[in-house]
């Protein structure tokens, strides 16, 4: 998405829902002038929160609006994928066409990466070759890679150029091109030799060649880095934007810090959905019933599945349980501070591992500490219940003892398996979110189980 200077004012606060009234307010009497006029003086991002929270009818009224304003392409972009799709797919293939021309090439490929295959290849037919040439070339790569995100119209010089040249250059293509305030310096056949901030070029005479005020040391990324990692090299490093090569070290483009932004919130919102066990779409809340149901059921499973297994290992100790029914009042808490525990140590580790804070090389020390935490949370909780379940329950007189060791060993436990399984799974480069939410808290609610009935038909001779 380009990076230009912001002439509409962005909404703050309460004035979100001071538009969204507005809007419809305007639409129901039909003033369409007016309703024109505060189209184009909202910024698209906001106009496209609103559009979210329309009817179908209120949509297809102000979109037919939108539709007539020069910023309909920078609204498609700001909009849902589905939503945009929707709305695309209504509309006339030479149309969108004209639309994506108007649009930032990576913002026109995502639009055409979305849509289906027959409706894309369709508006493709009908762009300029120029304009179906550098979509295309932004489309054979990964979308989830620096080739996917990245933006082509980025501003390089040779570095044979004076300052004077350069900054002549830049006054005549700046207009066209992102992220200004990092002029790449290439040689040869375009391949990338340095980079020079505009400040930086701003304060040397006009007769001094690029090459000799460049930064060589100038950080990049492949086209196959996965967006994940551009993310992480942005952050660490405090840039505004990479530049993105290919196996020849050619500069084919750069990805800028607003792109960045995006890939943090849809890789956030896709690990915080995994550890919830409700799958990886980003735009879950905007599916149908039917649909938002058949996308979590599959990650359901593993809690049914647990949830049978610890009723036949409970129907397995059902003698003993007959036996001691204070049992059964701390079942729920054995299994409730167990899987509690494991979701903390597998959020925190899952969180780790993407922010790069755990290294995969001290994996045992990783392990061990989060052994620890069990221990002291174990000990510290495993006393207090022993002391309310002794209190409690007069017979038998070792049950304080039982529950106390139970919730001990099973938080140890728990604390334990909830690193492990993350760091097993990066280990063999499968996602680690997908280890939290419904799969540890099964296991775990599993093995609590188990563990309890064995501890106290040790202990109470059972």
């Amino acid at each position: 998405m380009a990076l230009e200077e912001n002439t509409k004012r962005e909404l703050i606060g309460n004035e979100g829902m001071v538009l969204l009234d507005m809007v419809r307010r305007l639409n129901r009497r039909g003033a369409i002038e007016n309703l024109m006029k505060l189209i184009s003086k909202t910024h698209a991002a906001d106009m496209a929160w609103v559009f979210r929270h329309l009817s179908e009818d209120e949509r297809s009224n102000v979109f037919n609006i939108i539709a007539q304003s020069e910023f309909v392409g920078e609204f498609l972009s700001e909009l849902d994928e589905s939503i945009m799709v929707e709305l695309v797919s209504n509309l006339a293939p030479q149309y969108v066409a004209d639309i994506i021309a108007g649009m930032p090439s990576d913002d026109a490929a995502d639009l055409l990466e979305a849509l289906p295959e027959e409706m894309a290849a369709e508006i493709s037919e009908n762009m300029a070759k120029k304009d179906r040439e550098e979509v295309e070339e932004l489309l054979q790569y990964d979308p989830e890679s620096a080739g996917g995100i990245m933006s082509p119209d980025f501003m390089c010089l040779d570095e044979e150029l004076t300052c004077g040249q350069a900054i002549s250059s830049i006054q005549k293509r700046s207009e066209e091109k992102e992220m200004v305030f990092y002029l790449y310096i290439t040689y040869g056949d375009n391949k990338l030799a340095g980079v020079v901030s505009l400040r930086e070029l701003l304060m040397h005479p006009p007769e001094r060649k690029l090459k000799n005020i460049m930064n060589p040391n100038v950080i990049s990324v492949n086209t196959d880095t996965e967006q994940g990692e551009v993310a992480h090299v942005v952050s660490k490093y405090n840039i505004l934007a990479v530049p993105v090569v290919d196996s020849n070290y050619n500069l084919v483009g750069i990805v800028t810090v607003d792109d960045i932004i995006d890939v943090i919130r849809e890789e956030a919102t896709e690990e915080f959905l995994q550890m919830a066990g409700a799958g990886k779409d980003r735009e879950i809340l905007l599916k149908s019933t039917r649909e938002n149901a058949m996308l979590r059921a599959p990650w359901l499973f593993a809690s049914w599945l647990g949830g049978i297994m610890a009723m036949f290992i409970i129907g397995a100790f059902e003698e003993e349980l007959s036996k001691v029914l204070a049992l059964a009042s701390f079942i729920p808490v054995v299994m409730g501070m167990g899987g509690n525990i494991a979701t903390q140590s597998s959020t925190i580790i899952v969180r780790g591992i993407a922010t790069g804070r755990v290294n995969m090389n001290e994996f045992f020390r990783v392990v061990f500490k989060e052994t620890r935490v069990g221990i002291i949370l174990g000990v510290l909780y495993g006393t207090f219940l022993g002391i309310v379940a002794s209190f409690g329950f007069a017979e038998p007189k070792l049950l304080g003892l039982v529950v106390g060791v139970s919730v001990f060993s099973s938080m140890v436990m728990a604390a334990t398996v909830g690193s492990f399984i993350p760091l097993i799974l990066k280990r063999f480069d499968i996602d680690a979110a997908v280890a939290t939410g419904p799969f540890v808290t099964t296991s775990i609610d599993i093995l609590g189980v188990l563990l309890y009935f064995s501890v106290a038909k040790i202990f109470l001779h059972l």
